[in-house]
């Protein structure tokens, strides 16, 4: 792509990101998306692939839906109650209409079909901006309007979501559609807890974003999009490989890693608000989860292949590992202990 055109995308999804976050106006939220949306398009297609140019397609289409239903509720709500602001709605219906039209935005079960088949067509690096940039606009409207939403639609949609992500991952080769089911499950443990605490819910995003990013920039450096590759990548690049496993441990929520502390808060403020069984399958489906992790982290670490036939070892990159890359599988790995200071600081 012309550097150019990639950089006026790139400023152009930062300013639509600016502008939904930074937004009271229902009308400028809806622009920061459209601007969103737009931005991203030339991204997802630019490999000129059937593949890419489907999943391009699929992304448009899901996500005008999904923005004129956040203009219809947003003017049903502005009918009935005569207010644009985006804290002010307080119109059930429109609440209901939002929650579907963000859902969609989000690839939340049942709408989350796009999801996959967009980050399966996209670069590994377009599949990250799909991944965390793109869901915070939407995570933000969530945020500002959580006391408004209806908390038994939410908690439904949030354990289908954890089902649905955990249960369709298990089968999957393609790395790109594990992150995807891993993306929806993950949404799912934020859902549910919106309503309660939504200063957790973000932490849960931002902690989230850390782990993938780490994820796909590693699989990015070391040119991996399926598990029979990965098998084989430990020779190109052995100490990030190591890294890799223990990120994916932390994105599964294992105790001495990052991962653990937003699950471990979000079962503590559900049993607080007297939601045991929510929290107990929330806990019980996060082992669907965990069986994928563990297979990736298994491809990642073995040393030989799992059959006899003649496998081409891959030459070792003598390449230094990037330094963003570093940093974030670090705070993807020990931020646990330091867990007391985060939770002063939300």
């Amino acid at each position: 792509m012309n550097p150019q055109a990639k950089l006026i995308f790139t400023i152009s999804l930062i300013l639509g990101t600016t502008i939904t976050i930074s937004s009271n106006h229902w009308i400028m939220a809806w622009a920061g998306l459209e601007i969103n949306t737009l931005a991203i398009l030339p991204m997802i297609s630019k490999s000129h692939h059937p593949r890419s140019i489907e999943a391009a397609t699929k992304y448009f289409l899901t996500q005008a839906a999904a923005s004129a239903l956040v203009l219809f509720s947003s003017m049903t709500n502005a009918w009935h109650t005569g207010q644009w602001d985006i804290t002010q709605l307080s119109h059930p219906t429109s609440s209901l209409i939002l929650t579907s039209a963000i859902a969609m935005k989000l690839g939340l079960v049942p709408f989350h079909f796009w999801f996959p088949e967009v980050l399966q067509g996209s670069p590994l690096l377009t599949g990250l901006l799909l991944s965390t940039i793109m869901k915070l606009p939407p995570m933000t409207l969530l945020y500002m309007t959580s006391p408004s939403l209806n908390p038994t639609l939410l908690t439904f949609l949030a354990i289908l979501s954890a089902a649905i992500g955990g249960w369709m991952g298990l089968n999957q080769t393609q790395i790109r559609k594990i992150m995807a089911f891993s993306s929806i499950s993950h949404l799912g443990w934020m859902a549910i807890i919106i309503v309660y605490n939504p200063k957790l819910t973000l932490l849960n995003f931002y902690l989230y974003t850390m782990m993938t990013a780490t994820v796909f920039l590693t699989l990015n450096s070391i040119k991996v999009h399926k598990l029979s590759t990965l098998m084989t990548a430990w020779t190109k690049i052995p100490s990030l490989n190591a890294m890799l496993l223990l990120t994916l441990l932390s994105l599964a929520g294992l105790p001495p890693l990052t991962g653990f502390l937003p699950k471990w808060l979000i079962i503590q403020e559900l049993t607080k608000q007297e939601m045991i069984p929510a929290a107990t399958l929330m806990a019980l489906l996060s082992l669907l989860s965990l069986f994928f992790y563990l297979r990736l982290a298994y491809c990642t670490t073995i040393t030989l292949p799992a059959h006899t036939t003649n496998h081409m070892k891959q030459w070792r990159t003598g390449k230094p590992t990037n330094f963003l890359i570093a940093v974030l599988a670090t705070m993807s790995i020990v931020l646990l202990p330091i867990s007391p200071m985060i939770l002063t600081i939300i």
